[in-house]
């Protein structure tokens, strides 16, 4: 039986079999994450992420053109993540609007903590490279944010609607305001090392609302 000459393979091109092209692609996209979370996009290279994912370079190219477009599929699959995380926490319907708000803040709270406040938020990270980062990057951030916002909002309504905040509050404008406030507070607790940041901020962000402990302690 006549083998196939070796010669006339593609210079690194992955196997045939579907689940195992999806297997690599996973694992330089989970590589990243877990990389860019705690380090910069600009100061990581393709290199790095090839030796954590153990995945060789043609795999890298097969899949993806650049380091850009990398990053790009980074993004869309980080906010895949994210927004079941979001999905999971404000639909629940076991729990008030504020209990699911509380139990997403304590998740996220709990995250940090487990990687010792070294990984934060990877749409956050690179927002704030974006000065050294490609222009397509922008658009897709900030598609991201606006996303968690309506989330949030809509979270903050049903909260209004169950009487756990005042009627007149504007849940867009209060969403808009949190993920400000959070995401820089998740900078500064990966700066110190710590889950003080972040207390302050959800501290002061359900004292802004306006909400009595008991509304949200209720079961």
């Amino acid at each position: 039986m006549n083998q196939p000459d070796p010669k006339l393979r593609k210079r690194g091109r992955p196997p045939k079999d579907p689940d195992a092209l999806g297997s690599t692609r996973d694992k330089l996209l989970r590589a990243g994450v877990s990389i860019l979370t705690e380090k910069g996009f600009s100061a990581v290279g393709i290199e790095e992420i090839l030796s954590t994912a153990g995945v060789p370079k043609g795999s890298f190219y097969h899949y993806f053109d650049n380091k850009e477009s990398f990053g790009l599929a980074l993004i869309d699959s980080y906010a895949e993540y994210f927004n079941r995380k979001l999905s999971y926490w404000f639909e629940r319907v076991d729990q008030s609007p504020l209990q699911r708000f509380r139990g997403f803040i304590a998740d996220a709270r709990e995250g940090m903590s487990r990687h010792d406040f070294r990984r934060g938020c990877l749409v956050g990270n690179l927002g704030q490279e974006m000065g050294v980062l490609p222009e397509s990057f922008r658009q897709r951030i900030s598609g991201v944010f606006a996303d968690w916002e309506a989330r949030t909002a809509d979270c903050l309504r049903a909260a209004c609607a169950a009487g756990e905040i005042p009627q007149g509050a504007d849940c867009n404008e209060l969403a808009v305001f949190f993920w400000i406030g959070w995401e820089g507070a998740v900078l500064r607790a990966k700066l110190e090392r710590n889950a003080d940041a972040l207390d302050a901020f959800s501290q002061g962000f359900f004292k802004l609302l306006g909400a009595f402990p008991q509304a949200t302690e209720r079961r």
